[in-house]
């Protein structure tokens, strides 16, 4: 994703209407749908705003794409109706009227190089309970791997830079995102850190690949979406620990998905028995509308994967409608074990 390199432009006479929205630290994502804006905020329920209302135009939207455009160097018409940028705290996607058909589409997510919560605050708002973040927090401390799934905008990359944290600040930390969203070094002041882009010519393989040779102690993927999950669990069979997110509902279809993203079939025939061994923990986070239409997300489950005794084991081990953790380390009986013996 190109990225925008003038800093100077983008303020109030560059983002115009949307500037309020862009300068709130509260809101999280502003879409607008080619009708009307809907603004995601973090302690209100999301509502939309008529262009009208905040002086919007047809003509600031056309012009907007276009400073876009010149800004990151490219072309935005019918032949090339994807338009991606992103600066170092937004990442900006419009699309064009010609595959839009309710009109020209824009969409900016902000993630700010800051934590939103504490472990203490995402407690007491009911993210997980007390026992299951200290769970998941001392996971972090004895290196297992961990993989985080949800759908779209449900916290998976704000809850890795949570967990992000308590890594050992001697523990060299390699990022690999197509758009700045980790923000590990400032989070994380005097840690060992290298933060790799991906783009068209750099791809997210080629960084798995290449980041091996910068001795690694973490790898920080932002998300694993296609054949490049090939390449982080061979990384992670090595001996180097991780974090990535991905998009499934369910912590127990972690290592399914994982395999239908490489692709090929021979590669996945391989592979299934080390994405058992080498993904430690799975968690779930689903975002939920409280009775106030305000949105928030919490923890929905907690899986620990395992290779014992030739057999592949996805223990879960806690359910936000109990908040309990239960495992086969701390009780007689786990939650619930699915073996597959392979």
């Amino acid at each position: 994703m190109a990225e925008l390199y003038n800093r100077d432009v983008l303020d109030s006479d560059f983002f115009g209407p949307l500037w309020p929205y862009i300068k709130d630290v509260q809101v999280t994502d502003i879409d607008y749908n080619g009708r009307v804006i809907w603004i995601t905020s973090i302690n209100h329920p999301r509502y939309f705003v008529k262009p009208d209302r905040i002086g919007m135009k047809k003509i600031f939207v056309e012009q907007f794409s276009g400073r876009i455009a010149n800004c990151v160097s490219k072309q935005f018409n019918r032949a090339n109706p994807v338009l991606e940028a992103s600066t170092e705290t937004l990442r900006i996607t419009i699309i064009h009227e010609s595959v839009a058909k309710s009109g020209r589409t824009f969409c900016i997510r902000k993630s700010p190089p800051t934590l939103r919560y504490t472990r203490e605050a995402a407690v007491a708002e009911g993210y997980c309970s007390d026992e299951a973040m200290d769970y998941l927090i001392d996971s972090v401390k004895k290196k297992k791997n961990f993989v985080i799934c949800g759908e779209p905008g449900s916290g998976k990359t704000e809850f890795a830079k949570f967990l992000s944290q308590f890594i050992d600040i001697s523990d060299r930390v390699v990022t690999i995102e197509d758009t700045r969203e980790w923000h590990y070094g400032t989070i994380n002041p005097g840690a060992d850190f290298v933060e790799l882009t991906v783009g068209n010519v750099f791809t997210y393989s080629d960084a798995l690949k290449t980041c091996m040779r910068l001795n690694p102690g973490w790898i920080m993927l932002s998300e694993a979406r296609s054949t490049e999950a090939k390449y982080l669990i061979e990384d992670w069979s090595s001996g180097v620990k991780g974090i990535t997110t991905i998009h499934t509902d369910d912590v127990r279809k972690i290592p399914d998905r994982i395999l239908n993203m490489i692709g090929d079939i021979r590669d996945a025939t391989r592979l299934v028995n080390s994405v058992y061994e080498y993904v430690d923990v799975g968690i779930l986070i689903k975002k939920h509308v409280d009775s106030n239409g305000r949105q928030y997300r919490k923890i929905e489950q907690i899986a620990y994967f395992s290779r014992e005794s030739g057999c592949n084991r996805t223990t879960m081990i806690y359910s936000s409608e109990d908040g309990d953790i239960k495992t086969q380390f701390v009780a007689e009986e786990p939650y619930e074990e699915i073996c597959k013996c392979l």
